[in-house]
């Protein structure tokens, strides 16, 4: 059986997307970590059917317009970064280069 494994990274960002949401409006933060949880735990089930970038699977989000950057072996499924992405493409590259090497 596979385990999810979130990297230190992957709750930061978790927490920077609380807060953010948070100070658009009390309680969406919460919404968001969880709708990303959520996400994030339905790789028990769908882990390695998505597309691959910089060397790291990405799922979407399916609630907030989030990438679920993550690492698959045979029984971790390792989250190496939740990351907005609406950020700036060549910021999103350059972050997932630093946190994959």
């Amino acid at each position: 059986m596979k385990r999810i494994e979130l990297l230190e990274e992957a709750i930061d960002d978790l927490q920077d997307a609380k807060a953010f949401y948070d100070r658009i409006e009390p309680g969406v933060g919460d919404y968001c970590v969880d709708s990303l949880l959520s996400d994030i735990q339905s790789l028990l089930l769908y882990s390695g059917t998505h597309p691959r970038h910089l060397k790291l699977y990405r799922a979407l989000g399916s609630r907030f317009p989030f990438g679920i950057f993550y690492l698959l072996s045979a029984d971790v499924i390792q989250i190496v970064a939740v990351l907005d992405l609406r950020r700036d493409p060549a910021w999103l590259r350059n972050e997932l280069r630093d946190r994959n090497s």
